[in-house]
């Protein structure tokens, strides 16, 4: 019987549903200070708008994301981007998934 490498954690239950781990995966290609609109992170995602929120709000509440309601010109516009704690969320995520996979490889 082979033992479980002690440096695999367990993953992120926020960021490991399936909607959600895309969501964060997405906007990790993003700079650190970049945003995408809801519309075309919604798009991109092929996700419903009522779908792309409920995890949105999940992921805001856990501190991993930040949307920001703003106006250009006349026209509303919500921005989505990834913070800080997100990002760093999402990092831990995939190491804890990588080591997990392949135990036997050297971190």
């Amino acid at each position: 019987m082979t033992e479980i490498d002690p440096r695999v954690t367990e993953l992120d239950p926020v960021i490991h549903a399936q909607a959600r781990l895309r969501v964060v995966s997405a906007l990790s290609v993003l700079r650190d200070d970049d945003s995408v609109t809801f519309p075309r992170l919604q798009e991109s995602l092929r996700m419903t708008a009522g779908n792309l929120s409920v995890h949105l709000r999940k992921l805001e509440d856990a501190g991993y994301v930040e949307v920001t309601k703003t106006h250009h010109g006349r026209t509303p516009a919500t921005l989505v981007r990834l913070t800080r704690r997100g990002r760093l969320a999402f990092e831990d995520y995939t190491a804890a998934l990588r080591a997990l996979l392949d135990p036997l490889e050297e971190q």
